[in-house]
């Protein structure tokens, strides 16, 4: 996919003034204010990681697809593998697809766990046990 082919995340054209009339734009959308696509990490073997550029140099990382999860029990934080993902509270086909967002339920080699971050955003995993 190209760099610039992004989705456009801008206000509506059938908004209105506070008179009445259509609210008109005084300009476009600039590169830096345009949204990217969503990134789908999927459950695989081992976790692979890509960086992303932002406006001023900033980079950040990008989880693609992930294969172990920072697991909280009561005891603290473990690291486990990834078996399978079960459920997922925003599209009933990411399950289907493997693809893990925040409050996806996954199944891990210690039990069912509910994923508590965003992965696409923060380049791992970190999830809570469910007894």
């Amino acid at each position: 996919m190209s760099v610039y082919s992004k989705q456009k995340n801008r206000a509506s054209k059938t908004k209105r003034d506070g008179n009445g009339k259509r609210k008109i734009k005084a300009r476009g959308n600039r590169r830096s204010e345009k949204g990217r696509y969503f990134t789908a990490t999927k459950s695989a073997k081992k976790n692979v990681l890509s960086t992303i550029r932002h406006k001023g140099g900033k980079r950040t990382k990008v989880l693609k697809s992930a294969g172990f999860v920072n697991l909280l029990t009561k005891s603290g934080y473990t690291k486990a593998e990834i078996k399978n993902v079960l459920e997922s509270k925003d599209n009933r086909n990411f399950a289907r697809l493997n693809i893990i967002t925040k409050g996806t339920v996954i199944d891990t080699d210690k039990g069912k766990a509910i994923v508590l971050n965003r992965p696409s955003r923060d380049g791992c995993i970190n999830a809570k046990l469910l007894e």
